[in-house]
């Protein structure tokens, strides 16, 4: 696989995890303040932390890669 494909596959990935974070502070955004909102935001954060990761591993798996372009 090339590398400009794995980082468009990469990259859609790291959008979902993104994209689920939104939903999750949309839906905490419906709530008041109190242990459930807390909760989804929570969850919003670990999940834009495995995005963040997501995409620092898949940046430098594409940079170890001899001879791929």
């Amino acid at each position: 696989m090339a590398q400009g494909q794995d980082a468009e596959a990469a990259s859609a990935e790291v959008s979902s995890w993104l994209l689920q974070a939104k939903a999750f502070l949309d839906d905490a955004r419906q709530l008041k303040p109190g242990p459930a909102r807390d909760e989804l935001r929570e969850v919003a954060k670990v999940l834009r932390e495995i995005a963040r990761l997501e995409a620092q591993s898949g940046l430098a798996a594409a940079r170890d890669r001899p001879g791929d372009s």
